[in-house]
């Protein structure tokens, strides 16, 4: 969800989480890089936090990259996207290095090397950070292919030294992937308090108190459910805009992982305007 506040201002309830992205980005700034990763469920904030750093890295160069379903078979896809915009350095590699990079992104034809694909890589993130610092910022890093997985991993653990921070966003839950072994930061519900804060900055209507409680309840501090369900029917005010598609296909795609049974017991939820699960069990018994 995007934040009412500029990108470099803070995050309502994020005090900590910038203060350790503050802290990465301070560090790499005096040559002394390092990696975190963001974990946390679909519209819990993440993509804020990766734009605020974006934000608090002044004068650095920011290299963006995403993990895409689309591209999760295509080897190297997000590296590429990582490296494009300072491919200008190649040259200044190693010709083995160059090489490795040039087949990874098939650019030649070869097998490509992992280990000097990850090196090839470094080389390169290092090469830029001589001009000025580096901020590499992954956005849904459970759907990267296994290839720049790995590679982005391999520089992880080695930026240390560089002016290099790297900040990734991974979607909870997810399979057990290599950029478990990275440094993470798990990122929380946002308090009671913080949540109705939120809902009266991005509210146009004055909302009735128990209709206020009833939604940070169900949004359990999900900062995207507290931007989507005053929107969505039922007790949302009359102007305000249907469910984003967004929003409708994270769910979605959360609920088809779901077990048939579970889905039809949803549906009869759903079709149930009272909220009484004195209604709710008999029906889904029968």
């Amino acid at each position: 969800m995007q934040s009412s506040a500029p990108p470099h201002g803070p995050l309502l309830g994020r005090q900590y989480e910038t203060q350790r992205l503050r802290e990465l980005i301070g560090a790499a700034r005096t040559g002394r890089g390092g990696a975190l990763v963001l974990r946390g469920e679909a519209g819990i904030g993440k993509s804020s936090l990766l734009k605020h750093a974006e934000g608090a890295a002044s004068g650095f160069r920011v290299l963006r990259a995403g993990g895409s379903q689309l591209e999760a078979e295509l080897p190297f896809a997000a590296l590429h996207q990582l490296c494009l915009p300072v491919l200008g350095h190649l040259t200044e590699l190693p010709v083995e290095h160059r090489q490795a990079l040039r087949i990874a992104f098939d650019l030649s034809s070869g097998t490509p090397d992992v280990f000097r694909v990850g090196l090839a890589a470094l080389g390169l993130l290092t090469a830029a950070g001589q001009e000025r610092p580096v901020l590499c910022v992954v956005d849904d890093a459970h759907w990267l292919d296994a290839a720049s997985s790995r590679a982005l991993t391999f520089l992880a653990r080695r930026v240390s030294a560089e002016p290099v921070a790297m900040v990734l966003a991974v979607r909870m839950p997810c399979e057990a992937d290599e950029l478990d072994a990275l440094p993470s930061l798990g990122v929380g519900g946002l308090s009671d308090a913080d949540a109705r804060a939120l809902l009266a900055a991005q509210s146009h209507e004055t909302l009735d108190e128990q209709v206020r409680d009833r939604l940070v309840d169900e949004a359990r501090g999900n900062p995207l459910a507290l931007f989507a369900l005053p929107r969505a029917g039922g007790f949302a005010p009359p102007r305000l805009t249907p469910v984003p598609t967004r929003v409708e296909h994270e769910f979605r795609t959360t609920l088809s992982r779901l077990p048939a049974q579970a889905r039809l017991l949803l549906t009869i939820a759903g079709a149930d305007p009272t909220g009484d699960p004195g209604l709710l069990w008999p029906a889904a018994r029968s």
